[in-house]
């Protein structure tokens, strides 16, 4: 098994990145906050098998997190992490800390407005702000050919997307498919604070999502009654608060009235304190 090289500085990440390059390797980069599930890996597969020398960060973004969210208690263990990565065969493992990645006097932010003033950043401001920022910061260090994403995170996905066209960045981005547990439970690393009641709770996201897919296949195409089924699917369990659900266009995430094209149901939960987000993209048959 080939040996992963990890780095804590920006300056040694770089001259690696830069020797991997001299030897005309692709780079390929999967930026995560750790924790890592099987969602992750889906993408560490990806880009070891699309890419020569695949990068992964680990790294809990402050700036990405509001003053009453979960910065302290998201869960990290750097050791397994790497251990998990070594074994999938990552090459390089970059785990700034805070301070590498935001010395004293930092004062830059980068923000896509509008899209970031929707779905997940109505209910969490500031938030993609925070997002936008530390994956420009790491695409500057790590200088990937592609990046690989999740679906789970549809709106960071489509803002990133904006973002590297909009400042001509020469990175591709490649979304990658919701990774599910057997029962259809998008995973995520705040699964772990789920108790096992919350956990059975938590199914009421998939729930809605399939029985919006069955009144789609069966001709609705109202997103008033997609989102009151899902709204009532939602309610009717106990450990569980709606944030959101909505129906929207999938290049400027527009509420739509009805579904006539490509559309992206997107849902935000709370079940007991956590805050749970899920989605389904929308193509209908011609």
């Amino acid at each position: 098994m080939k040996k992963m090289k990890t780095f804590a500085k920006i300056g040694e990440i770089k001259t690696e990145i830069k020797r991997q390059r001299a030897e005309g390797k692709s780079i390929g980069f999967v930026p995560t906050m750790g924790f890592l599930h099987e969602g992750h890996l889906s993408l560490v597969r990806e880009s070891l098998r699309k890419t020569d020398c695949t990068v992964v960060s680990l790294f809990v973004n402050p700036t990405q997190f509001g003053p009453q969210e979960d910065f302290e208690d998201y869960p990290r263990d750097l050791e397994r992490d790497a251990d998990i990565l070594e074994k999938e065969g990552v090459d390089v493992v970059f785990v700034p800390d805070q301070n590498e990645m935001y010395p004293q006097g930092y004062k830059t932010y980068v923000e896509v407005q509008d899209l970031q003033d929707k779905l997940c950043g109505s209910s969490r401001p500031g938030h993609f702000k925070g997002v936008c920022t530390v994956v420009l910061k790491l695409f500057q260090i790590v200088d990937p050919d592609t990046a690989f994403f999740g679906q789970k995170d549809a709106q960071q996905a489509l803002i990133l997307k904006r973002m590297i066209r909009d400042l001509n960045l020469s990175v591709d981005i490649d979304v990658l498919p919701i990774v599910r547990e057997v029962d259809g439970l998008a995973l995520s690393s705040r699964n772990v604070y789920l108790n096992a009641e919350e956990r059975k709770a938590a199914l009421c996201l998939i729930k809605g999502l399939k029985q919006a897919e069955q009144m789609i296949k069966k001709g609705e195409r109202k997103s008033s009654q997609i989102i009151q089924t899902i709204q009532q699917i939602i309610n009717s369990e106990p450990m569980a608060r709606m944030d959101y659900v909505e129906v929207v266009d999938l290049d400027n995430l527009d509420p739509l009235d009805k579904i006539e094209r490509e559309a992206l149901i997107a849902l935000a939960v709370y079940v007991g304190k956590i805050r749970l987000i899920d989605n389904m993209i929308v193509i209908l048959e011609e």
